[in-house]
């Protein structure tokens, strides 16, 4: 009997500890799980983008083949006195100084040709619509994507990808060019976009988005379908503010405008004032609870521009050499500082949208011709 009642506790006991060991490695895989699920929700992305800005003033600073020429600049002297320094670094310092003296501190910055460092885009348009379709998609798509008609993208892009999952609500784009309600395809993604001279019509209307509406209309912009980057920029921080989507895009536009127009005295300033709008954004989010800790930047521009002859520099295309020639900038959270890459590497335009999915939790696309996520870590 005595027997029996032992080999029944034994039992018992047995039972008990496997029931518990079960329960605990259970608790611990669901902790783990939710963790992980958790910095995946807790996850923001900012993708910016500079509208043809060369890596030669992102590197180098301002060119001075064309920094005193009257062809080009209408006050040589006052510019160079703001812009020229002996040394690449000191010029691009002064030129972009959130970049140079912040964003280097924090993460990785690709494209320095004069180190080996290379990015590229895949599309062989070399032009806006193809790159921001490479940049949002991560793929080319030649056959249909020729042109900057305002044709509706039949193309999914990671924004669109974004909303489907988690909700139209939790991501948005503004723009300064007035293509990117097709680019964006914002009938069929349901993205909210704010593109070239919209006014907001995300109602009921903040006091910042109603001024904003107004003094747009009689604040003349030099271009007919490109309107300032401060409003691009305002309009954006103010749905920042109402809404705190976890997911946006921002292309600033200035900087090909003046470009096209030969304006480099225009096209250096709107650098420099890009740059500080970058560090108003970085300096928003690090003073809100919200996005703090959890952003990762991502920033890069749609194509190059040309050398030589000089003034190619005005222009782009598949005709203008140099014009596929891009880069990139990266920082925050979930990025390895390695600072400025000297080193020999290839990348493409086309590792930026997989690298968004890759942050987010998305599927990849596995397609051919997709790029894979970039490194960052």
């Amino acid at each position: 009997m005595y027997f029996k009642n032992f080999k029944l506790v034994k039992k018992t006991l047995l039972i008990f500890y496997f029931s518990k060991s079960v329960l605990v490695y259970s608790l611990l895989f669901l902790t783990l799980n939710c963790f992980s699920q958790d910095k995946l929700s807790d996850q923001k992305v900012f993708l910016i983008t500079l509208d043809g800005l060369r890596w030669q003033e992102l590197f180098t600073g301002a060119d001075s083949l064309l920094l005193q020429n009257d062809q080009y600049v209408k006050h040589p002297k006052k510019l160079y006195n703001a812009y020229w320094r002996e040394s690449s670094e000191d010029r691009r310092s002064i030129l972009m100084p959130f970049v140079w003296k912040k964003c280097v501190k924090m993460g990785q910055i690709y494209g320095n040709r004069k180190f080996g460092s290379k990015v590229n885009l895949t599309n062989s348009m070399w032009f806006s619509y193809p790159g921001y379709n490479e940049i949002l998609t991560g793929k080319a798509d030649d056959k249909n994507i020729y042109s900057n008609a305002k044709t509706p993208n039949p193309n999914e892009t990671v924004l669109e990808q974004f909303a489907k999952k988690n909700g139209s609500g939790r991501v948005a784009a503004f723009g300064s060019w007035d293509v990117f309600n097709s680019i964006v395809n914002q009938k069929r993604s349901g993205v909210y976009t704010n593109c070239g001279f919209e006014t907001s019509s995300d109602f009921p209307l903040s006091l910042e988005e109603k001024l904003l509406n107004e003094i747009q209309q009689q604040i003349p912009s030099p271009w007919d379908s490109v309107r300032l980057d401060g409003f691009t920029h305002q309009y954006a921080k103010a749905y920042l503010k109402k809404h705190q989507p976890d997911f946006i895009f921002i292309s600033y536009g200035e900087t090909d405008d003046f470009a096209h127009n030969g304006d480099y005295e225009s096209y250096l300033r709107s650098t420099k004032n890009t740059d500080a709008l970058i560090a108003d954004l970085w300096n928003y989010i690090e003073n809100n609870a919200y996005y703090s800790g959890k952003t990762t930047f991502i920033i890069t521009t749609d194509h190059g521009r040309g050398t030589t002859p000089i003034d190619s520099w005005r222009s782009h295309g598949t005709k203008i050499k140099g014009s596929d020639q891009t880069w990139i900038i990266t920082f925050g959270n979930g990025i390895l500082v390695k600072g400025e890459l000297k080193i020999e590497n290839q990348l493409y335009t086309n590792q930026i949208a997989p690298t968004i999915r890759k942050l987010f939790g998305l599927d990849q696309k596995e397609e051919n011709g997709y790029g894979r996520p970039l490194s960052l870590n």
